[in-house]
């Protein structure tokens, strides 16, 4: 597998090559020994060619689709998933607006400012989180707001909502949540605002959803159809084979590989780098357990309160039965008391009687 990519990238070096560099170093050696054994062959593989970069790692997912230095590769993406022209004006930083609970579980998240000055959020999570909409609402609306008080600051009294501009929230999952998984052949989920009755207003908020999973299961039997579909294969592919085919098909693609190899050319830094994504991973993990667990925990909790109502009304039913039973055993008692009283008037007559 190694000669593949190495036909391609020559620079790619030796497994011997690597492992001596750490060797050397103490602080290398140190760093190497806390992975465990799995961890320590995928960095080997990747250093090596035997499988292809992870792209959506941040480091190396912002070396190459970085707005500041290669904005053209960014604008690029945008225009094929919201099917327009995009020029990127400006990156806006983003640290003050995440949700604070939710940067365990995005690897990365650039937010640009469009030329038309709509905002455009592009995050990558390694695990899709639950309560997906939700989230992204609460989030998007942070960044409307944002607009907002921008705008207004810049332009005082002059001010109009028609200033207002969109806001795009692109999420690409490299494992998605299960609401994904219902939809096999679909990979690109787009979601606006629309009126049931055909009435129009430019409402400002739409989300695209790429889960890069169901993308890969789906172009495995099909192939690479478009220069979208290349750009999802770049990011979700590790496999050598398809990144030989992907290169053939597109070769402009070469370029960012080879910036990443050239950056692989220092272990230190990637392995550093390769660190960081471990932990954010273990994080990521932990974060996402959270969540499950607390789902369940809601679930349990549901199922316990139905259970309780049934149990209340089995009660309900029970005092009721055990209230009409009592009536009918005083019922029952009153009607032996009479019958006992009649029994007695007809003794004292039948006595009358014999008299």
């Amino acid at each position: 597998m190694a000669t593949i990519l190495k036909t391609y990238f020559p620079t790619i070096r030796t497994r011997k090559e690597v492992l001596e560099e750490i060797s050397e170093s103490e602080k290398l050696s140190e760093m190497f020994r806390q992975w465990n054994e799995g961890q320590q062959e995928e960095f080997l593989d990747v250093c090596t060619g035997n499988r292809g970069l992870r792209i959506l790692y941040d480091s190396f997912f912002k070396e190459i689709l970085n707005p500041e230095t290669a904005p053209e590769r960014l604008e690029d993406f945008l225009s094929l998933v919201l099917k327009k022209k995009v020029k990127i004006l400006k990156v806006l930083p983003n640290d003050t607006v995440r949700i604070a609970d939710e940067h365990s579980l995005v690897i990365m998240d650039i937010v640009v400012e469009l030329e038309d000055q709509s905002i455009a959020n592009v995050e990558v999570q390694k695990l899709g989180y639950l309560f997906s909409g939700q989230r992204s609402a609460c989030y998007s609306a942070d960044l409307l707001l944002r607009q907002y008080k921008r705008v207004k600051g810049e332009r005082g009294k002059s001010f109009s909502y028609k200033n207002m501009k969109k806001v795009y929230t692109i999420v690409l999952y490299e494992k998605s949540p299960k609401e994904f998984k219902e939809y096999p052949d679909d990979y690109i989920h787009k979601f606006s605002q629309k009126s049931d009755t055909g009435i129009k207003l430019e409402l400002l908020q739409e989300y695209v959803y790429i889960p890069l999973d169901v993308f890969q299961n789906v172009v495995q039997n099909k192939g690479i159809g478009n220069r979208l579909e290349a750009w999802l294969e770049f990011f979700s592919t590790d496999e050598p084979r398809r990144i030989a085919g992907l290169l053939k098909e597109y070769p402009e693609f070469k370029q960012m590989y080879q910036e990443i190899y050239e950056l692989c050319q220092n272990v230190e830094k990637v392995m550093e780098m390769f660190s960081k994504e471990l932990l954010q991973l273990d994080r990521n993990t932990v974060q996402y357990m959270i969540d499950e667990m607390q789902e369940e925990i809601d679930g349990l909790k549901g199922d316990l309160q139905k259970k309780e109502t049934v149990l209340q009304e089995k009660e309900t039913v029970l005092q009721e039965k055990d209230s009409r039973l009592r009536e009918t055993e005083a019922s029952l008692k009153e009607k032996e008391e009479e019958n006992a009283r009649l029994q007695n008037q007809i003794r004292e007559l039948m006595e009358k009687l014999e008299k």
